[in-house]
């Protein structure tokens, strides 16, 4: 069907790889192209579909698209830093080619998170004919598929969205993040926000929390954070009053954060070091263990799922829509852990709709913009089933 290439080779980037090879019928070909060539071959090595491996530097608009151009790309998912989102579909751009990301653009110098820079190059999408689909991994993603397929199905209007995130999963170390530590850390430090009755409202970062019992997992303690789906589900929900975002963290990985953030490790400004200028959240990223490194030990299961409340047919109605997804099973199919698969397989399912036109449009779009039937139906089919609960 289609020749897709995969910028970074990070744990997602592995996960999407694995994926996207188990499906030759839509992805004929495939690349992987990182910075590091060696995590691309790496990644190719587990493989048994020869996998073609290239070095690329996604903030070189000229070089990206020649890659493009060059490997005869059909669709580029990205998942490398949120930071070259932009670089990278300039190259999709100036090649006509359809873009896919996972998550929203920021910048290495504001730890804000947004969609108006990419919401921005709809018109030149449009221009070109060509697609951009925005944040297809779970969350940014499944959720906002979870709240259009409510939309659709259960609700006349929905009134009131939590999006739930809850890992359970045990690793071993004394301190990890699930993904990227440098964009972990700025998400989880900065202050809440959420909407409600037509305004944004902030909190003090991980101020705001309460327990919530989790199918399969138990109670656990989730706190409020922002996160970049509510931004574009305000936009495209029926009748919303209010949206807010929940993630569980534990009581020893929000005890190192405390320290790391007294003694200077999470900020994001140069300091002079040793007559160098360095970054401590960066250092502190070279220092922490390799996300994609954490798989092989992880034990346990992540419950992600949106709780909404609305009307139909003039009568209230409260759903529960949600995944279980287990590490170690992850693990023994694409060698990743399951905040890594979580993500992956659904840029493969975003970027398979596109290829085969069950998804389709001229310009940029979020998910929830889309059918999600044929979204749900492949979740189910390539292993993030979901389950719908009355509460």
């Amino acid at each position: 069907m289609g020749k897709v290439l995969i910028i970074g080779a990070g744990g997602v980037g592995g996960v999407v790889t694995h994926k996207c090879a188990q499906v030759p019928e839509v992805f004929e070909e495939i690349c992987l192209a990182s910075r590091t060539v060696s995590k691309c071959d790496d990644i190719a090595g587990q493989i048994e579909r020869p996998i073609r491996t290239e070095r690329i530097d996604a903030m070189d608009v000229k070089a990206t698209a020649s890659l493009i151009r060059a490997f005869g790309a059909d669709i580029v998912i990205n998942v490398a830093l949120p930071y070259q989102d932009l670089a990278i579909m300039e190259a999709c751009l100036e090649t006509g080619v359809p873009y896919l990301d996972t998550a929203n653009y920021e910048s290495e110098d504001d730890p804000d998170f947004r969609y108006k820079e990419q919401w921005e190059m709809g018109g030149a999408f449009r221009k070109k004919n060509i697609m951009a689909l925005l944040g297809s991994g779970f969350d940014p993603g499944v959720t906002n598929v979870f709240c259009a397929y409510a939309q659709k199905h259960f609700f006349d209007e929905i009134h009131y969205i939590d999006i739930m995130d809850c890992n359970a999963g045990e690793h071993g170390k004394a301190f990890a993040t699930n993904f990227n530590p440098e964009i972990n850390i700025r998400e989880i430090t900065k202050k809440g926000k959420y909407w409600e009755e037509g305004e944004w409202k902030f909190t003090e970062p991980l101020s705001v929390h309460r327990p919530f019992d989790f199918p399969e997992i138990g109670e656990r303690e989730m706190y409020l954070l922002y996160h970049e789906e509510e931004e574009s589900l305000v936009r495209n929900i029926k009748g919303l009053k209010r949206i807010r975002f929940w993630m569980t963290f534990g009581q020893e990985y929000l005890t190192h954060l405390r320290v790391l953030q007294n003694v200077g490790m999470t900020r994001i400004d140069e300091v002079e070091y040793e007559g160098k200028k360095i970054v401590p959240l960066k250092f502190l990223k070279a220092v922490l263990p390799e996300p994609s490194s954490l798989g092989e030990n992880y034990k346990g299961k992540t419950n992600i799922g949106c709780m909404m409340e609305g009307i139909k047919d003039g009568k209230p109605s409260k759903k529960y829509i949600y995944n279980i997804c287990d590490h170690e099973k992850c693990y023994q199919e694409v060698k990743s852990q399951a905040i890594s698969y979580t993500t992956g397989v659904p840029a493969m399912i975003g970027a398979m709709l596109m290829l085969t036109g069950a998804w389709k449009g001229k310009g940029v779009f979020n998910m929830e913009q889309l059918d999600p039937d044929p979204f749900m139906e492949k979740l189910n089919e390539h292993g993030l089933p979901w389950v719908v609960e009355d509460r």
